[in-house]
């Protein structure tokens, strides 16, 4: 919630996209591999390094 609260309207994010980037905040992931543009924004905006 507090991961939606803090980049859905700012980013657009779809509801897919905050629980694939939930998760691995959850599994305490550093890095979060992805080739969706929105996941990748959220997830670095949520402190997740980027890979493509």
């Amino acid at each position: 919630m507090e991961l939606a609260a803090a980049h859905t309207e700012k980013l657009g994010v779809r509801s897919i996209d905050l629980l694939h980037v939930g998760l691995a905040l959850a599994l305490q992931a550093t890095d979060f591999l992805t080739h969706d543009a929105r996941q990748a924004m959220l997830a670095n905006a949520a402190g997740l390094r980027v890979k493509p």
